[in-house]
């Protein structure tokens, strides 16, 4: 059964911009994200707009505003592919839990000058 669904687009262009500040690298993404999204150089900004997009459609799909979780406690990580995932910290295990959710899926894309993310809760 579906418990929620959430969408977000970020521009490209302000999250490149945003990562050249250590202080907003650390208030919105996990140390794991930030190696990440320095590691990919040229394109860091294109890959932190996705995963922001991820952190905001989660909070959409959990039907909370921004204030009710940590950024940094909604992580996404990626499969051997390259698939984004989210590796939830204890925060949202609690969150995922009160809205009887086991499975918080997840799909990044980029074009235009935008990232878009979806998340989808599944539970029983």
């Amino acid at each position: 059964m579906i418990r929620g669904i959430g969408l977000d687009l970020c521009e490209i262009r302000r999250m490149e911009e945003a990562i050249t500040h250590p202080h907003f690298l650390s208030r919105v993404f996990s140390s794991e994200e930030q190696a990440y999204i320095l590691s990919k150089g040229s394109t860091g900004g294109q890959t932190a707009a996705g995963l922001y997009a991820a952190k905001e459609a989660f909070l959409k799909a959990a039907g909370t505003g921004i204030t009710h979780l940590n950024l940094c406690e909604i992580r996404v990580s990626h499969d051997e592919k390259g698939a984004p995932f989210y590796l939830p910290g204890e925060e949202m295990k609690k969150q995922l839990a009160a809205l009887q959710a086991d499975s918080a899926f997840l799909s990044i894309t980029h074009d235009g000058g935008m990232a878009a993310a979806l998340c989808v809760l599944e539970g029983c």
